[in-house]
């Protein structure tokens, strides 16, 4: 399956065996709650799904890559103890609490979650000392004397033996106690994922036109050759910013995340190109509805391939200004809420220190969301413009040496109402320029198959299809039913010619 389905598959797993009877106990005994191994290629996001799946169930997460640890580690460490056993006292061997298990319980005391996720890394590649505590650890949930605490999944996650030399064969005792999930690479369910977390524009371009380029391992007489999923995504982080610094991303920088000479010449080069496509097209214009009709002659006259390398720049930034005014509209709803709560509050309490509340309640949370392994850039960087908002709010207050609780709920309303204010100024400036690369695709390619493919990229982006959703956009819902109708239109003629062809067999 994908990592899409991987994920969905281990978060119902999760919730089984977090379900408890009628008694309060769990309908799974834990004995029965196999751990999961979670077989895939490198760098297909295992890791990260751990820490969506942790965030949306609310549970905890406390991950470890077995490779860096030797068995003291994760068994702990030996010491003598006294024991009587029939009235005669005898020396045993006792062990420290495990580093793995100590983790387990310090989330569980910093953060209150009694109930998570241990992920294991790397687990068929751990050492041979290591390997039959491991081994016992998932089929006992023991290490030495020490449980894991109920209410635990355990995942563990490898890599088959052709992307790694060396790893382990796991005997059938350990896998008739594992519940095996295998990930295969799939570009569609990763493109997803990349345009929400906003990918470079030229990564998702370049892999829309070189799909088979998206994850590749060979073995050649030079040694291995890999491009992988994480390679793309850190590339796509190194281009953001040596882009802010002014800095050239060449066929050198390139070939440090993609380890695989021929595809980082070929990705170099549609970069150079892509930049290229920038200047020659004027985006930033087309997008704000100044550009030359000489431009639009220029597209409809490129091949395709060009074509698909304009329309992913202009999706490109169409995704970038959906996500931003999805942001400032997640950062709204955020304060709505926290001022509702000041309102309530100041009735009894000075305006600074309702504030100074609501301030150490966030950064708390967010304090627990890191404990917890709910580590999601997103989702703090959320949080984190929250309580930058709130703490100017507090710091203007003060500077006014504003006290009286009504004054100070008018001068927040005032704050507030320009944070509303920048919301629908970014809603209708996105709402333009979406209107815009409309406008110039039509000038440029009429109502040919590339509107079409900017119709279905726009649906399946998850921010420009909220965007759409919440703001709206004419032009799109007026391709996207014409697309409906040919499709019904092709649909009908096949259904057509069939009941053609099964009348004239009848004959």
């Amino acid at each position: 399956m994908n990592i899409k389905q991987a994920k969905q598959e281990i978060t119902n797993t999760l919730r089984a065996y977090l379900t408890r009877d009628e008694l309060g106990n769990y309908l799974i005994p834990s004995v029965r709650q196999r751990p999961v191994l979670l077989m895939g290629p490198p760098g297909i996001g295992k890791t990260q799904i751990m820490e969506q799946i942790a965030a949306e169930t609310g549970v905890g997460l406390v991950s470890y890559t077995i490779t860096h640890h030797t068995r003291q580690s994760a068994m702990g460490l030996p010491f003598i103890e006294k024991r009587t056993y029939g009235g005669e006292e005898f020396s045993v061997t006792e062990y420290t609490m495990s580093e793995i298990l100590g983790a387990v319980y310090h989330l569980m005391e910093s953060t209150g979650k009694k109930e998570g996720i241990l992920f294991l890394d790397e687990i068929n590649c751990v050492s041979e000392t290591l390997a039959p505590m491991m081994l016992q650890f998932l089929q006992c949930k023991t290490f030495g004397n020490q449980r894991l605490p109920e209410g635990w999944l355990i995942v563990a996650a490898g890599n088959p033996p052709e992307y790694n030399r060396s790893v382990r064969e796991f005997d059938v005792v350990t896998l008739d106690r594992v519940k095996r999930i295998d990930v295969t690479e799939d570009f569609s369910v990763w493109k997803e994922y990349a345009l929400r977390s906003g990918l470079h524009g030229a990564v998702i371009s370049y892999l829309d036109i070189r799909k088979e380029d998206f994850y590749r391992v060979e073995t050649t007489v030079d040694g291995i050759q890999f491009v992988t999923a994480r390679g793309w995504e850190d590339l796509s982080e190194m281009i953001y910013a040596y882009e802010r610094l002014g800095l050239r991303v060449d066929r050198d920088v390139v070939g440090q995340y993609l380890q695989m000479p021929r595809i980082a010449k070929d990705f170099a080069n549609y970069l150079e190109l892509y930049y290229k496509y920038q200047r020659t097209y004027h985006v930033e214009e087309v997008l704000q509805g100044t550009w030359q009709a000489v431009n639009a002659s220029e597209l409809g006259a490129a091949p395709f391939d060009e074509k698909l390398s304009v329309m992913g720049l202009l999706l490109s930034r169409l995704n970038e200004m959906a996500r931003n005014t999805r942001y400032q509209d997640e950062l709204t709803a955020a304060l709505h809420g926290a001022l509702t709560t000041f309102k309530e509050k100041i009735v009894d309490q000075t305006p600074d220190q309702v504030l100074k509340l609501l301030l150490w309640q966030r950064r708390e949370a967010l304090k627990q969301a890191k404990e917890a392994g709910h580590q999601g850039k997103e989702a703090r960087s959320r949080a984190q413009r929250e309580i930058q908002v709130l703490e100017d709010y507090r710091q203007r207050l003060t500077a006014e040496e504003i006290t009286n609780a009504e004054t100070a709920m008018d001068r927040v309303r005032t704050w507030f109402r320009e944070e509303v204010e920048k919301r629908q100024t970014l809603g209708d400036d996105t709402g333009r320029c979406f209107d815009n690369a409309f406008r110039f695709l039509e000038a440029a390619v009429g109502q040919g198959q590339e509107l079409v493919i900017f119709v279905t990229e726009i649906t399946a982006g998850y921010n420009t299809s909220w965007f759409v959703e919440e703001f709206g956009c004419d032009a799109y819902f007026r391709h996207n039913r014409d697309l409906l109708f040919d499709d019904t239109r092709h649909r009908l003629r096949e259904e057509i010619a069939a009941a053609k062809a099964a009348e004239e067999e009848l004959r």
